[in-house]
């Protein structure tokens, strides 16, 4: 992790997500490159060099136009290529949550509108270097404009948690338990009876609040493990599927196709 220069900014009044740092980094020879973790989610925007993003079960590489949202509390790193410093600025924000990915991360290529967020942050930097009056409500309007921009994207998923969609207790509850128990025979009804509501009910109220059914999740978390699999073991595809609950392997194929846009086999031997 680098030796970050953070502009704090203070609390202001209401319930959006607020900026809590907005910083720039490039790779230097005090780089410590250590798995970490802050109290509220980071937005990385790569703007220069190559490296790689790294989380304690994967690592994949980033380059100019990738956005990288890490939840609070989610242990990642950086890693710089020598050859090709890595550049990047970073805002640590509060209230904000991305729910597509199930381990507490989400990769974006930003193909189109790169200029324009460049700018909004080019400005944010500016507004809390010089920390004239009214700069914090200047950072606030415009971090909306770059959450709008990245909440337009297909593969964001971003969740304002303080301004009304903050999970309830119950599907908190639910969420936890399919993350920590994704590879065992779960169904609705279960899940369900776990949270002591009825079925249709939690259906309903776990997509309101996180986007997707619980079965859905479910699958996505599988999904996500899969993918580790294929990375780093030697693992038949029909033992993927069992080891992860699929009822079998062509639903698991289904499944990963529909999520990666291609075959299980086809992301092995892209990955390998």
């Amino acid at each position: 992790m680098p030796q970050r220069r953070y502009t704090p900014l203070s609390s202001l009044p209401g319930d959006a997500p607020r900026l809590v740092y907005v910083s720039r980094d490039r790779y230097s020879k005090d780089w410590n490159s250590s798995l970490h973790t802050h109290g509220c989610a980071e937005l990385f925007f790569i703007t220069g060099g190559h490296g790689r993003f790294c989380t304690r079960r994967e690592e994949f590489p980033v380059a100019i136009h990738d956005a990288v949202i890490v939840n609070a509390n989610v242990p990642h790193t950086e890693v710089s290529q020598l050859e090709s410093p890595l550049e990047y600025t970073v805002l640590g924000v509060d209230g904000l949550e991305t729910l597509a990915g199930a381990e507490g991360y989400t990769m974006l290529h930003l193909h189109t509108g790169w200029e324009e967020l460049m700018g909004c942050l080019e400005l944010m930097l500016r507004e809390a270097g010089e920390s004239q009056p009214g700069y914090e409500q200047v950072c606030r309007s415009l971090l909306d404009v770059v959450l709008i921009r990245l909440g337009r994207q297909r593969d964001a998923a971003l969740s304002d948690d303080a301004s009304g969609t903050r999970a309830s207790r119950e599907c908190a509850l639910v969420r936890r338990y399919i993350d920590d128990h994704f590879k065992e025979n779960l169904s609705l009804d279960q899940l369900a009876q776990l949270a002591h509501l009825n079925k249709y009910y939690l259906a309903h109220t776990f997509r309101r609040e996180f986007g997707v059914s619980p079965i859905h999740y479910l699958i996505a978390r599988r999904v996500e493990e899969s993918r580790f699999l294929l990375r780093e073991t030697d693992h038949t595809l029909s033992l993927i599927a069992q080891i992860l609950g699929f009822s079998s392997l062509s639903y698991f194929s289904q499944c990963f196709r529909r999520a990666e846009g291609i075959s299980p086999l086809e992301y092995r031997r892209q990955n390998r």
